[in-house]
């Protein structure tokens, strides 16, 4: 397949699936949910970081006076708080607002302002002269404090139909007020790809293409096909979300955006071709930290991509993949799927072995049996590309590379509801206030040849199973006692079962050093599905001595 002509032009990338994402019906992230989304976004190569709205809730209050706020950890990215303009009638320097913004540690900081005079005359209730000096004097205002400005123009779309000349001033307004990037915002997300061009190459031609951005929605599911006219058009930035997360219909996609800029087009981004091929990955990763299933059919990344079912499509591929392959699988981290013969998995278990330091080549007799292992397992519902340690466990034992630290021989947990004081049930009160469940559970573990048995309480039966097993180890293995279980998420795969559904639990740990990993135990028993993804927990970080 010939390649795209390259540009030589950079595209920045602005992610806020942390922010505008969050808006997501379903989605409500945690605190750890937004640091290991950062971390992730940073490793893949995005320019810009927007963590969410300091102020706002107390989420994202604990998110940005978390080390990560001031960009601690991160290799390339800017971490960017987001706000809004000083109100009508404050000053600047006077707007609790802005004051959130400048104390939240952040030094790329991202305000939004009105762009439509109907917005501004309706929903404001203030004059249009008013509207642009907010716009300037808050921008000023973090410009001379020496932090990076930029000014998302909000319904800029709408009010550019509505009043071009208005609408271009909001933006000028911010440019020449300090703003680093002036980005025009579809915020209701009904513009089409033609007058996005149009609109976007009338405003390149008063603002310049490198301070320049596009912030589309997807609600006519045109926001990827808008970016991409926005930047054919002359903008340099593009706002956007992992897996295009966003209020009503979503943001545009990052995961086929960066494909599309990189592969189709040709243009620089601040991906490079080796990180391009963790985007599968992180995509799916971002789904099953949210506890859904992955989009099977989406583009480039989706199981079903580049899956070809027998008969005339499935005889090409096996003959030249470009026959009904737009890009090669392997570019996006994917994998071909020939649905009559299976032929996936070989590439992408040898790269995932090369990441972790597995020395496995193409000609081992091990290689099939860990790939049919995966994939036998991935049908029963494990998923690996979101438990990065489990799967390399799974490879380390199968290949004889790990002496397990040790072995639970059995466990048991007893779960008990009891009142909490016999003197305070009367029938007037909520039943739910006056009992308590008690968790208990008992281990017996086996440590170089010597048995231990164990009792421990616990806040609920993972808990209780947790402590226990520690209780048994940390004599033997003092590295355990910087181990902190961060996250824990339970998902049921076949939910027309009801009750007797098999269980999939995800169980994120770190070290006192920041160090994260992720474990997953499947079991149609939910305490067995976390006992499974809780001993992973406990050898993986064992094994990183």
């Amino acid at each position: 397949m010939p390649s795209p002509a390259n540009h030589q032009t950079r595209i920045t990338l602005f992610d806020t699936t942390l922010r505008d994402g969050a808006q997501t019906r379903g989605v409500d992230f945690t605190v750890a949910d937004k640091q290991a989304i950062a971390l992730m976004l940073d490793e893949l190569g995005i320019d810009y970081i927007e963590g969410g709205w300091p102020g706002a809730n107390p989420t994202d209050d604990a998110f940005f006076a978390a080390p990560t706020a001031s960009g601690q950890g991160f290799k390339k990215a800017k971490f960017t708080a987001f706000g809004m303009t000083r109100r009508s009638g404050r000053s600047a320097s006077n707007d609790p607002g802005l004051a959130a913004l400048m104390n939240s540690g952040a030094n790329s900081l991202c305000i939004v302002g009105k762009a439509w005079d109907h917005q501004i005359k309706l929903a404001l209730g203030i004059d249009l002269a008013e509207n642009l000096a907010m716009i300037g004097e808050s921008i000023d205002y973090i410009a001379k404090s020496g932090r990076e400005a930029l000014f998302d123009c909000e319904h800029f779309f709408d009010g550019y139909k509505s009043n071009p000349a208005f609408a271009l001033d909001c933006a000028k307004t911010a440019l020449k007020n300090g703003a680093r990037w002036v980005v025009l915002c579809d915020t209701n997300g009904g513009t089409l790809p033609h007058e996005v061009a149009s609109i976007v190459a009338a405003v390149a031609r008063e603002i310049p293409g490198e301070n320049l951005g596009i912030h589309a929605h997807n609600d006519t599911e045109n926001a990827v096909a808008n970016s991409l006219a926005a930047v054919q058009a002359g903008a340099r930035q593009i706002q956007g979300t992992l897996n295009g997360l966003g209020e009503r219909c979503g943001n545009a996609n990052l995961v086929s955006l960066l494909p599309s800029l990189m592969l189709k087009m040709g243009y620089e981004t601040g991906v490079n071709r080796d990180h391009l091929t963790g985007l599968t990955r992180i995509s799916r990763a971002l789904d099953e930290r949210l506890n859904r299933a992955p989009n099977r059919h989406a583009a480039y990344v989706g199981e079903s991509a580049f899956a070809h079912k027998g008969g005339l499509h499935a005889s090409a591929v096996e003959k030249d993949a470009t026959t009904y392959e737009h890009v090669a699988p392997e570019l996006v981290g994917n994998q071909r799927l020939v649905l009559v013969s299976d032929q996936a998995g070989r590439a992408n278990i040898l790269r995932r072995c090369r990441e972790i330091g597995i020395d496995l080549n193409n000609d081992s007799p091990l290689l099939p049996a860990l790939v049919d292992l995966v994939k036998n397992r991935e049908f029963y519902g494990y998923a690996y590309d979101g438990a990065d340690a489990s799967f390399e466990l799974l490879a380390r034992r199968l290949l004889g590379l790990v002496k397990e630290p040790f072995l639970v021989k059995k466990f048991r947990v007893l779960i008990e509801r009891q009142p909490i004081h016999s003197a305070l049930l009367d029938h007037h009160q909520d039943m739910e206030a006056t009992v308590e469940a008690i968790s208990e559970a008992t281990v017996q573990i086996t440590v170089d040849g010597e048995s231990r048995l164990e009792v421990a309480e616990g806040n609920g039966p993972v808990n209780a199973l947790d402590q226990a097993m520690r209780k048994a180890l940390i004599a033997r293995f003092p590295v355990l006692a910087d181990l902190q279980l961060v996250d824990y998420k339970v998902r049921i795969l076949n939910s027309g079962d009801g009750t007797m559904a098999v269980t999939r639990v995800m169980i994120d740990s770190s070290t006192a050093n920041g160090h994260r990993w992720s474990t997953v135990g499947v079991s149609a028993n939910v305490i067995d599905a976390s006992f499974l993804a809780l001993n992973d927990a406990l050898c993986y970080r064992l094994l990183m001595g």
